[in-house]
């Protein structure tokens, strides 16, 4: 769903719920972020998030295991750790039961790796499979990390390149020597961003959130946004994943991109002369994709250099300065 449609079908919620009357739900409706936030006590507060969709790759394991890493993200993203999960599931009658069950195993399998458990869930009939889940979180109510908070000097860190959209459709369309590039999708999607964040709240991060059906420059503009800055991002250093910039020139854009592009608007500057295959990504959604990171530029490197030692990869894409909340791409 874009941003604008989104925008208009959560006014019931937020003329039914004023934020005032609920001191302990420390992130919720009044500001865009990753995930709720409920204090329970002084020291202990829940994280509470909710995502499913359809499959995004033929195997059913590794279509639960991706749509089990990509919704945990969100916990990961507001500086938390995964405690359980329900599994959300929609399934046609006259499919294999033992195509559902491959499906709860590669979610169970990545839960498992997150070190949580999967409790229970809900299934219905529907005439396309859908899986996801809800995942609760724990987290200090003093250490929750918010979209907003990034400062004027700060350095933007990405902590997986971009691509995955793009790449989903080259394979799904059948695009010569797609494979290749099908399978970077995957190992990405199937990564979590546990470990990154772990690394991101040691170093005192000011603001951070996860890459997903809004791009990075969507996701990136919410951080302008909500920290009231300028976000400036380098188009030549985002990370692309293999391949993904050769089918976007060969025009395997997803409808989704184009509606980010469309509803963007003023929110997202490009400069003069950007490749626009390379614009196409900058807007391509991504499933279970990276953290973008915003953190004191001194911090930087070091953080940087801890992420790509234990991931394997961590990118310098940009800046955060003084102006009015844009995403500025150059």
């Amino acid at each position: 769903m874009g941003l604008e449609t989104l925008a208009q079908v959560l006014r019931p919620l937020h003329q039914t719920f004023d934020a005032a009357d609920y001191p302990d739900l420390i992130v919720g409706l009044d500001s865009a972020d990753d995930a709720a936030v409920y204090r329970v006590s002084d020291d202990l507060a829940l994280i509470q998030t909710l995502d499913f969709f359809p499959p995004v790759v033929d195997d059913p394991y590794t279509y639960g295991a991706i749509a089990a890493a990509n919704a945990m993200s969100d916990v990961y993203a507001m500086g938390g750790e995964v405690r359980f999960a329900l599994n959300i599931a929609a399934f046609p009658e006259d499919l294999d039961p033992e195509i559902l069950a491959e499906i709860f195993r590669g979610g169970a399998e990545k839960v498992r790796e997150a070190g949580g458990v999967i409790a229970g869930g809900h299934t219905i009939f529907d005439a396309e499979p859908k899986y996801g889940l809800s995942v609760t979180g724990m987290v200090h109510p003093d250490a929750v990390i918010r979209t907003g908070g990034a400062l004027p000097g700060d350095a933007l860190l990405l902590t997986k390149p971009i691509g995955t959209g793009i790449l989903l459709t080259a394979a799904q369309q059948h695009y010569e020597g797609s494979d290749a590039g099908f399978e970077a999708a995957v190992a990405s999607m199937l990564s979590l961003n546990r470990h990154p964040s772990h690394l991101a709240r040691a170093a005192g991060v000011h603001a951070m959130t996860d890459i997903t059906g809004f791009a990075l420059l969507g996701h990136a503009s919410e951080v302008a946004v909500h920290s009231n800055t300028r976000l400036v991002i380098e188009a030549s250093e985002v990370p692309l994943l293999t391949d993904s910039h050769r089918f976007a020139v060969a025009g395997a854009i997803t409808g989704g991109g184009n509606r980010n592009r469309e509803q963007l608007g003023d929110r997202v500057s490009l400069a003069d002369g950007l490749d626009d295959a390379l614009v196409q990504l900058l807007f391509d959604p991504q499933t279970s994709g990276g953290l973008l990171i915003a953190l004191p530029e001194a911090d930087a490197e070091p953080l940087r250099a801890a992420i790509e030692a234990e991931t394997g990869g961590c990118w310098r894409i940009g800046s955060v300065e003084d102006g009015p909340p844009l995403v500025a791409v150059r």
